[in-house]
């Protein structure tokens, strides 16, 4: 349900030009055999991932062709991605971002801990929880993936390579499903029975500005 309620989604973006997506080693020829049975004429590949997040991004990188100047990357696990979102976060890299990231407010206080012990409290107001997809210049994140650095998600690579990262405003809907009970929520939005979903895959998506 995760996966094709993703290709469906960002298949109907006029904002996307090509999909590739990176599946649990074995998955390919499934994921290949789903875009054909929803008609993803804009899947250009299937690949396995890696042992971590980001070893499945370089993976996907690796299939998206050398002159895209934008790419999308977008977790399957956040299911309910809207034109909105997708259209918010390219056209927030026209400021002079090399990545841009939807983000959401933090609704509970925030502290940090050593122990069983709150060390500090953090100003909520200055924080957000960011969200995917996330869009960036190709060629900042294939900088940053070369690295070999490791991260929570493609923004914090391209940071840590002095990297400019711009913040738009993210969507509630974009909840990422980790447990059951996210997925019966998300199944409650869509009017549909829960699935089991195939895992947390990504989709690299590269954007054309011509």
């Amino acid at each position: 349900m995760l996966l094709a309620e993703s290709l469906e989604r960002l298949e109907e973006s006029d904002w996307i030009d090509g999909i590739v997506v990176v599946v649990p080693d074995g998955w390919e020829e499934p994921a290949i055999l789903l875009a054909e049975e929803l008609g993803s004429g804009k899947m250009v590949a299937a690949v396995a991932g890696g042992l971590t997040r980001t070893a499945s991004v370089r993976a996907g990188i690796a299939e998206v062709p050398a002159d895209a100047r934008v790419v999308l990357v977008h977790d399957a696990a956040r299911p309910l991605v809207s034109s909105g979102v997708v259209e918010r976060v390219l056209t927030g890299l026209n400021e002079g971002w090399d990545g841009v990231v939807p983000a959401l407010p933090l609704a509970d206080t925030v502290k940090r801990i050593r122990g069983a012990a709150v060390v500090e409290t953090l100003e909520r107001e200055n924080l957000r929880a960011t969200q995917t997809p996330q869009a960036f210049l190709a060629t900042a994140l294939r900088e940053a993936l070369a690295s070999g650095e490791e991260g929570s998600d493609c923004a914090t690579l391209v940071e840590r390579r002095g990297g400019r990262v711009g913040v738009v405003e993210g969507e509630r809907r974009l909840l990422k499903v980790t447990d059951a009970e996210d997925l019966a929520v998300v199944a409650t939005w869509l009017g549909v029975a829960p699935a089991v979903p195939i895992g947390e895959d990504e989709l690299e998506l590269e954007e054309d500005d011509d």
